[in-house]
């Protein structure tokens, strides 16, 4: 329990074999950009019950959703030089067993960094660009949870937690696309200008500077809210089902202050779910692996055409993805974090 720290993870070094072992239908893959993601910290503790997802191995290499350029392949759905987005080792190489799990990338005109993030499946939509592909798909399934559960509509008032994040960034500047009025709080003023300016967000506030965050959302959301997109939980959660409308609706996408807690916080105000007919649900970013393809084309249409901005924190070298990994719950990045492994 508690935060994790860069002496929880080693870098290892070894020789491997660059090829496909003869008769395998695997990939061999050189691994470009990483995504570091608040969902891992989960996969290092050891579940009594099994998790949603299974825990890492220690000893074992991490894995993280990734983008990369096959080198090798046994399997003829793929070739060398296809560029190629899923689950992939924390490492330079890795021999990909399953290929049916990754997605080739359509667009990459796209800054490729975009396919990185577990951002995709959150908004019901896809991403295209060279680096900000892997980031921008995952955020994507997201926003696919965000529209599915929340089902946004023009005029409606939506909060986005955690807002200047890999997911949050789009889900506000989607719900602004849909003719939402959107506030999202953050960690810092930097963050907060951030979303007002670049972003295009309505509004937004500095959570750590607000003594009473019940005042806060009422001072923002003076009529209510209809929609909050949830990436934090813990006393916001618990403000914002005070200021929720009826038959508002929580999309349930993380709780980032619960991870490194020895005691997690209870929520009190649950009864307004029911006084208030509030919907609550949360969603799984791989329920949404289905619909990829059809969003993809939606979201590389906005990027085209400047509708949608993505904000990304790089890290440089394999080396760096524990700092880049611990930085995140932190709050220490500015948007997406990543790890560029390597640039082609």
């Amino acid at each position: 329990m508690g935060f994790p720290t860069e002496d929880d993870m080693e870098l290892v070094t070894a020789t491997v074999r660059l090829t496909v072992p003869p008769g395998s239908a695997a990939v061999m893959v050189k691994n470009l950009y990483l995504s570091c993601d608040p969902y891992m910290r989960s996969r290092m503790t050891r579940h009594k019950e099994p998790s949603y997802v299974p825990d890492f191995v220690p000893g074992e290499v991490l894995t993280a959703f990734g983008v990369s350029k096959v080198l090798e392949s046994g399997h003829s759905g793929y070739k060398a030089g296809d560029l190629v987005w899923g689950i992939i080792g924390c490492e330079e190489y890795t021999l990909v067993t399953n290929p049916e799990s990754l997605f080739k990338i359509s667009h990459p005109e796209f800054p490729l960094s975009y396919y990185t993030a577990d951002t995709v499946v959150s908004l019901f939509t896809n991403c295209a660009t060279r680096k900000l592909i892997i980031q921008a798909c995952l955020a994507l399934l997201h926003m696919l949870g965000f529209f599915d559960v929340a089902k946004p509509k023009k005029g409606e008032y939506v909060f986005v937690s955690a807002a200047s994040g890999a997911v949050g960034q789009l889900v506000g500047q989607l719900a602004k696309i849909t003719g939402c009025y959107v506030v999202g709080s953050a960690g810092s003023d930097e963050k907060v200008n951030l979303l007002k300016t670049k972003l295009g967000f309505d509004d937004a506030f500095n959570y750590k500077k607000e003594k009473d965050l019940n005042a806060a959302l009422k001072r923002c959301f003076p009529e209510g809210i209809d929609i909050y997109f949830e990436n934090v939980g813990g006393a916001m959660l618990d403000a914002v089902l005070l200021n929720m409308r009826l038959h508002g609706r929580v999309s349930m996408c993380g709780l980032i202050s619960q991870y490194n807690l020895e005691q997690l916080e209870g929520v009190r105000n649950l009864f307004c779910i029911v006084t208030k007919r509030i919907r609550v649900e949360g969603f799984m970013v791989t329920e949404y692996f289905g619909t990829y393809s059809k969003f993809e084309e939606e979201m590389a249409g906005y990027l085209k055409e400047g509708k949608i901005t993505y904000v990304e924190d790089v890290a440089e070298g394999i080396e760096n993805v524990p700092a880049a990994l611990i930085r995140i719950f932190y709050g220490r990045n500015i948007g997406k974090q990543l790890v560029a492994v390597a640039r082609e």
